[in-house]
């Protein structure tokens, strides 16, 4: 509607009175953070976590690369997405992104652009994701050598619209997933005229300073 005001989250800061890693594990750790409310002093407890991308690779029929991986805390093999944590020193969230196709799919892409971004659960989390949407796909030179959870992942190329009407008919529920299906849908409706360019600076991830990486 003309005239409306743009939705956007605003950053608000508060007074940190102490912080503590209350938990170190082999992914993250866990955050008791004492700061001033209003009138109050408030503790509340979080997952420190390093950010993460992921990837919705399309081909050029329109079709969407779905990946079917086991995940232990479900106790289900999930259909998602290439994706993976910022983990490795220096490198940038598209590098990461490039790097997370081709180990988990064995595919590069010559086409990149940012399709969506989120905070997987504020309220217990400070966990941001960015997901691209790569196009002009072909295999890598070699495969990759997977172990563990990736060791069977199943990979399947899918119509774009079966994969949103498997969304919205609570078939398939990864989170990344769902938001990359309807988010692509609603851009393809929209001529792709929302989408960033791949190398857009990610604010969110640099106002959470996960882990000191780059966002650029």
């Amino acid at each position: 509607m003309a005239g409306e005001r743009i939705l956007a989250d605003e950053p608000f800061d508060v007074a940190i009175e102490k912080s503590d890693i209350v938990f170190t594990g082999s992914v993250w750790t866990v955050q008791r953070d004492e700061f001033r409310y209003g009138d109050e002093t408030l503790v509340r407890e979080f997952v420190n976590h390093t950010g993460a991308v992921a990837v919705l690779a399309m081909d050029e029929r329109g079709r969407i690369l779905l990946i079917r991986q086991y995940r232990h805390p479900i106790g289900m093999r999930n259909w998602e997405i290439p994706a993976g944590l910022l983990d490795v020193a220096d490198e940038s969230p598209l590098a990461a992104a490039k790097r997370e196709l081709a180990e988990e799919a064995d595919l590069e892409a010559r086409d990149w652009a940012v399709l969506a971004e989120f905070v997987t659960s504020p309220g217990g989390s400070n966990e941001a994701i960015r997901i691209y949407i790569a196009r002009d796909v072909g295999p890598v030179a070699s495969a990759f050598e997977r172990r563990a959870e990736e060791a069977d992942i199943q990979v399947r190329w899918v119509d774009l619209d079966h994969a949103v009407d498997a969304v919205l008919g609570r078939q398939i529920q990864n989170p990344l997933l769902v938001i990359s299906v309807l988010a692509a849908s609603a851009e393809r409706a929209r001529g792709w005229s929302g989408l960033a360019s791949a190398d857009e600076p990610w604010e969110r991830l640099r106002a959470l300073d996960v882990n000191g990486l780059d966002a650029g």
